[in-house]
């Protein structure tokens, strides 16, 4: 953690890329601060980027924001101004900026939108920010009128200590922030996860109580603040706490159920600890850490006790399923739907290869993955969680092998375009038949050929489909 001597000159870089809206608002007889993110990543060494945005507090009114950033933003933004928010891109330092109105909010009457009082004390707004981490403000009017002994960086919180300790606390009692909006809930997860951050009990036990206040917020609300969570350094910290307080069973009520099923093949206590391994393993990509979230949901519904011990048949195939009605609930975009549970399907079609991969299979496989190819791959691997070092050896040879056949097919032939040597009219024609369930048997039939013995030329394909026609009893 960087001490205090080295905050300085973090922090007036933000104030040189605040100082065109810092006078303005002065000039105008307002106060402006910098707060949030933007004041928290600074003093933990994160400063500036692409789309680099500085959220700011005032205690001018919606009108007054509009008025003052006009003149100084290339464009301007105003789907926040019921909530007090007034968004721009700044000419002069290219930074989007977000400005809003000191404010209070909280849900009435079940709302799933939470209502808006404005306010006129730093102090009072800070106390209703989510965490003791994020209600930090840096006065930027101060810092541009550079007056000695002056205070610059509001922290009335201890959230600077909470930082050096990480530790995730709240400004004021959690049950009060909580109902202010549920959503805080799922934040504390994504902070944790993000910073590595030790959750203040106060916070679990106000999210154990309050966890059926989920119920009040849109699920597309509750699907940001996963994919957020998704995308941090280690999620199986955000997701563990999710599990352990009951809010997953208002959104993701699968999930829990994975901590019941005993799973002999990887050797780990649960399928859910599984799961937090999975997804930990993975690269940073939405699509294939939600694969690894979901990739075993089916478990629990395929679980059988056998002669040869607990078994999960066709499980990756119920998972799909599972994974597509529960991304829908919470309101995923179809192809993004597509792309996991098509991950989720396939995730064990490499174990399916035991015997060796020869060209039908790696061929089939490519055709099956698709675009996702690299994706399914490395949720193959990832996959793999053991602790037997011989087994997992095994298991990354294997893999290895496989990557090494496609890349020799690939030079061989187009893997990208393994399609019939025929389309649908080209055999329409040549057979003199209509549309109909016989054309597509018969692009099967070439597909078959496709992938069994690879490319063939169009001669060859004509005569072979036009022999399977004559045996076909039509």
């Amino acid at each position: 953690m960087t001490s205090l001597e080295h905050l300085p000159e973090r922090l007036s870089e933000i104030a040189r890329l605040s100082r065109p809206l810092a006078r303005s608002f002065a000039s105008e007889g307002f106060s402006l601060y910098a707060v949030g993110g933007s004041v928290r990543d600074a003093i933990l060494g994160s400063v500036g980027g692409d789309d680099y945005e500085i959220d700011f507090t005032t205690n001018a009114r919606p009108d007054d924001i509009v008025r003052i950033m006009s003149p100084l933003c290339v464009s301007l933004w105003e789907q926040g101004r019921a909530f007090g928010t007034i968004g721009g891109r700044l000419r002069e330092s290219g930074i989007n900026a977000e400005v809003t109105t000191f404010r209070s909010e909280d849900y009435v009457d079940h709302s799933r939108k939470p209502s808006v009082t404005w306010g006129d004390s730093l102090e009072a707004d800070l106390s209703r920010r989510d965490f003791t981490i994020n209600a930090l403000a840096l006065d930027v009017v101060a810092l541009d009128a550079s007056t000695p002994g002056v205070q610059t960086l509001f922290d009335f919180y201890n959230g600077f200590d909470d930082l050096h300790e990480r530790r995730l606390r709240t400004p004021i009692e959690p049950e009060i922030l909580f109902s202010d909006d549920p959503l805080r809930m799922l934040r504390a997860a994504r902070f944790a996860a993000r910073y590595e951050l030790s959750i203040d009990p106060s916070i679990e036990t106000a999210a154990r109580a309050m966890a059926s206040k989920l119920e009040i917020v849109s699920p597309e609300r509750i699907r940001g603040e996963l994919d957020l969570l998704m995308m941090t350094p280690r999620p199986s910290i955000g997701l563990d706490f999710i599990v352990r307080t009951g809010l997953a069973d208002f959104f993701f009520p699968e999930l829990p159920m994975l901590q019941l099923e005993q799973d002999p093949i990887h050797q780990h206590k649960d399928v859910l600890k599984h799961t937090w391994a999975v997804v930990d393993k993975t690269s940073p990509s939405l699509v294939l850490r939600l694969a690894a979230l979901f990739h075993d949901i089916g478990k629990p519904q395929t679980r059988a006790i056998t002669d040869e011990g607990v078994t999960f048949r066709f499980h990756e195939v119920v998972g799909a399923k599972m994974t597509k009605r529960r991304m829908a609930a919470l309101k995923y975009p179809q192809d993004v739907i597509d792309d996991v549970s098509t991950l989720v399907e396939l995730h064990l079609r490499f174990h399916t290869y035991k015997m060796g991969w020869s060209d039908r299979a790696v061929r089939r496989y490519v055709r099956d993955a698709g675009a996702l190819l690299e994706e399914l791959n490395e949720l193959t691997r990832c996959d793999c969680t053991t602790r037997n070092a011989r087994k997992a050896a095994v298991l990354a040879q294997r893999m290895d092998e496989l990557e090494v056949r496609i890349g020799e097919l690939r030079e061989q032939e187009d893997l990208g375009r393994l399609r019939p040597a025929l389309d649908g009219l080209e055999v329409m024609e040549l057979l003199g038949i209509a549309p109909g369930p016989t054309v597509g048997r018969a692009l099967d039939f070439l597909m078959e050929i496709r992938l069994d013995e690879g490319e063939i030329d169009h001669k060859d394909a004509r005569r072979r489909v036009q022999e399977w026609f004559q045996q076909q009893n039509i």
